[in-house]
């Protein structure tokens, strides 16, 4: 066990996480501030640096640091392409899906729903996407447990109740403002640990240098595994899938879309794009070259795809390096794990608890709300965490489930608010994946073997088919409720 490298990680954990909460009250008794959605947005008063570090943690978590670690076991460089698609998913955010949500002042991505397709639509969606979010959750938990567990040796289930602990002290002392202004914080260290990490790796290996990687799979005739592209196979399974399921789920997901509705303005959300994009995508440079690292020193390969890489970085690097790199790694991992417990949260005390049970509910109470659904999905999450299958697998298989979502909100939006219609293609969609999930049907299917391809394929499909059968209201865009609002805010 590594006690002093632990005491030092959870040392910076804890002082910046007390630190910046006491700043952040001092400031709010100070200013006198008491806003509207203080809690679960901020009061939506988020600057530049603190919205582009959010945007970029938020999808930085275990997927980005350990499920790359894992997944370039199976397709080597090509897991590149999981941050590649991230990057792609951030100017999509940051100039269509961020800014509407903002613009309309919505709370979660089901109010929105409201406003084009009625409160049915909005409970039936928010049921979904809260479940979809613990998902991640539960596998942000898994993550904090397989760094604990790098240090300590105690296994990812008990590294998974330290690090979900942790995690719920995290969130629930200051709510969206105080993660955003630690993300800022985290963005800075991870960068600086990761960097020398590379460059400290590098220098043990023979000559220097990455060469010895490169000539280990040249040598067992594995140069797909070295290349970003792989091969055709690993091109039009996994790339093809990962690049569809961030991109049509994540943009309309509310983990994602509460730190644009938390940002001072639309223009901060556009500004935010040119630091959270590259922050974003460079990290998967790093995460693939360390994991493919770990994958030629037989001591370490040994240890399999879920631990190889994080052993890798205890036992090779200097104790101050190793410890500074794990807590950056334990801050992204908890930024994430901050959002996805504070996401379906907001979800429950908003669309559920606001919206069915007690519509006249105070900024107070929703909070309280909020905090007590925040402890009751990260417990479970703790419970369910070392259960679950490979990190990317993973969250490829829950993006799919959103992908609907997406296509219903461009359809309301843009062409007609039809409830009938959005019902149909989400019905039909998940009906869909429920079916290519728990049988053999899509086996021989070749490219639409992938969840999220079907789902694209079919959200498309039906979603025009639907929508031009069944008449609906006009354009949200062009409907007179929102040129009013419009006009109010100009």
């Amino acid at each position: 066990m590594k006690t002093s490298m632990l005491f030092i990680v959870l040392l910076y954990e804890v002082v910046t996480i007390c630190g910046v909460a006491l700043w952040l009250k001092r400031a709010n008794k100070l200013g006198d501030q008491h806003c509207e959605n203080e809690f679960a947005l901020g009061g939506r008063s988020l600057p530049v640096g603190v919205v582009a570090a959010t945007m970029a943690l938020t999808v930085l978590g275990t997927a980005h640091i350990l499920g790359v670690f894992e997944m370039v076991w199976g397709v080597g460089a090509a897991a590149i392409w999981f941050s590649i698609a991230h990057v792609i998913l951030l100017v999509v955010v940051c100039y269509s899906t961020g800014l509407w949500v903002r613009r309309l002042r919505v709370t979660t991505v089901p109010e929105l729903l409201e406003h084009l397709f009625g409160k049915g639509i909005r409970v039936l969606v928010s049921c979904v996407m809260a479940g979809i979010i613990f998902g991640i959750l539960t596998i942000e938990t898994q993550g904090l447990g397989i760094i604990i567990n790098a240090m300590t040796g105690w296994g990812i289930k008990n590294g998974a109740i330290a690090g979900g602990l942790i995690g719920i002290f995290y969130v629930v002392l200051a709510g969206m403002k105080e993660v955003g202004w630690i993300n800022l914080i985290n963005a800075v260290v991870m960068y600086i640990g990761l960097i020398l990490a590379t460059i400290f790796m590098a220098l043990r290996l023979p000559g220097g240098n990455f060469d010895s990687v490169t000539e280990h799979f040249v040598s067992q005739d594995m140069d797909y595994m070295i290349s970003v592209f792989g091969n055709s196979q690993i091109m039009m399974t996994f790339t093809l899938g990962i690049v569809i399921a961030v991109l049509f789920s994540q943009s309309v997901n509310q983990m994602l879309l509460q730190t644009a509705m938390s940002a001072k303005d639309e223009k901060t959300i556009k500004k935010a794009l040119w630091i959270a994009a590259p922050a974003n995508g460079l990290f998967g440079v790093f995460a693939v070259v360390l994991g493919l690292t770990a994958m030629t020193i037989p001591e370490f390969a040994e240890l399999g795809p879920k631990k190889a890489a994080t052993q890798m970085l205890v036992e090779s690097l200097p104790p101050w390096l190793a410890a500074l790199l794990l807590a950056s790694f334990l801050a992204a991992i908890l930024s994430t794990f901050a959002m996805t417990a504070l996401s379906p949260a907001t979800i429950f005390s908003n669309d559920i608890y606001k919206g069915l049970i007690k519509p006249d509910a105070t900024e107070a109470q929703m909070t309280k709300v909020t905090q007590i659904a925040i402890v009751v999905l990260a417990s479970i999450a703790i419970a369910v965490a070392s259960f679950l299958p490979p990190i990317l697998a993973a969250m490829t298989w829950l993006f799919a489930w959103l992908i609907p979502v997406f296509f219903i909100i461009i359809y309301g939006l843009f062409w007609q608010r039809s409830a009938s219609a959005a019902l149909v293609t989400l019905g039909v969609v998940w009906i869909c994946n429920f079916v290519w999930s728990f049988s053999d049907i899509a086996a021989g299917l070749g490219v639409f073997k992938s969840n999220a391809v079907m789902a694209l394929t079919v959200s498309i499909i039906v979603g025009v088919i639907a929508n031009y059968f069944i008449k609906g209201d006009k354009a949200y865009f062009k409907s007179q409720t929102y040129l009013d609002l419009k006009q109010t805010n100009n």
